[in-house]
């Protein structure tokens, strides 16, 4: 074999941060020596495998073509080397997580995983769909959960749990108790929203794309524990799932509005990389998942500890 995995290590760092130096931060080595690796790498097969475009390194054509096939087999080398330490081969888990799964069930999830698993070591990277879906295309992380959707032909997607959006407001607001309200009327109002690229402000957008009407956005927050503390504090309405909302109706601190007109509804979803190799530890924790969510149809019936 011509090649070692620290090689096929470098290429696949300096692909995924498009920089030798980020590249050699990333695997603690120095710059040199993840020069060199590459280097040696490209010479021995008479090949290029990135171009430098500005400042960047990008793939070619060929980088695309190997970069998959480089990560699958470092993915197997990480499980033999686990499996010869006497861990299982369950290894390391990079998972990144859109926001209510991550702030909601994601933690949860991975401190059973961790205590099931006491050798493993898990990342989590909580971020809006599209950054999520992205990061999963450049192999910069082993599993997604989303909450949006994902079209790209790279990804595979499995369906998890049903979620629902709700429309909320303060009890002291003026729609609060009144009823169920139109969507002429919702577009009026001010609104609290998540930014752009959120799955949950897609889902909005499209239940209310057949008026020609637009939000009146007052203010757009990436946290959906702003936005409720924004929306308790009388700035005006928003939308979030209402797994993140269960604790603040049942306080009375939040009021839920009816919006028959608007179909809010979703479908939370695992996602990979479809030339990914599924790890032992990504097969764990994708039962754990299911498993958390057995017999349940809609998030918030999930089981989780109370917030006072």
């Amino acid at each position: 074999m011509r090649y070692t995995l620290r090689q096929l290590e470098v290429f696949v760092a300096v692909a995924q941060h498009e920089s030798v130096s980020k590249a050699a931060r990333a695997l603690a080595l120095s710059q040199s020596a993840a020069s060199t690796a590459l280097s040696e790498l490209e010479r021995q097969f008479d090949c290029q495998l990135l171009d430098r475009i500005g400042k960047r390194l990008k793939l070619n054509a060929l980088g695309f073509q190997l970069l998959p096939k480089a990560v699958a087999l470092l993915d197997r080398a990480e499980e033999v080397e686990e499996l010869l330490r006497g861990q299982q081969g369950i290894g390391n888990l990079d998972v990144g997580a859109t926001l209510t799964i991550g702030n909601y069930l994601a933690t949860l999830l991975i401190s059973d995983f961790m205590q099931r698993h006491p050798g493993s070591r898990v990342r989590l990277q909580v971020r809006n769909t599209r950054s999520i879906i992205d990061a999963v295309r450049h192999h910069q992380l082993d599993l997604g959960l989303i909450e949006g959707q994902c079209e790209e032909d790279e990804v595979i997607t499995q369906p998890w749990v049903e979620d629902d959006l709700v429309v909320f407001c303060s009890p002291r607001h003026p729609l609060a108790n009144r009823g169920p309200v139109e969507l002429d009327r919702l577009l009026r109002e001010d609104w609290i929203m998540r930014e752009e690229g959120s799955g949950t402000r897609l889902t909005l957008e499209q239940a209310a794309r057949h008026r020609r009407g637009r939000f009146n956005i007052l203010l757009e927050l990436e946290h959906t524990e702003g936005i409720k503390r924004a929306v308790e504090s009388g700035l005006g309405i928003g939308c979030v799932s209402r797994l993140a909302l269960r604790d603040a109706f049942r306080r009375g601190s939040l009021t839920p509005l009816p919006t028959p007109e608007l179909d809010l509804s979703r479908q939370f979803t695992f996602i990979w990389h479809r030339h990914k190799y599924l790890t032992a530890g990504m097969r764990e924790f994708l039962r754990q998942c299911r498993q958390m969510t057995e017999g349940i149809q809609r998030s918030d019936e999930i089981d989780l500890p109370q917030v006072p």
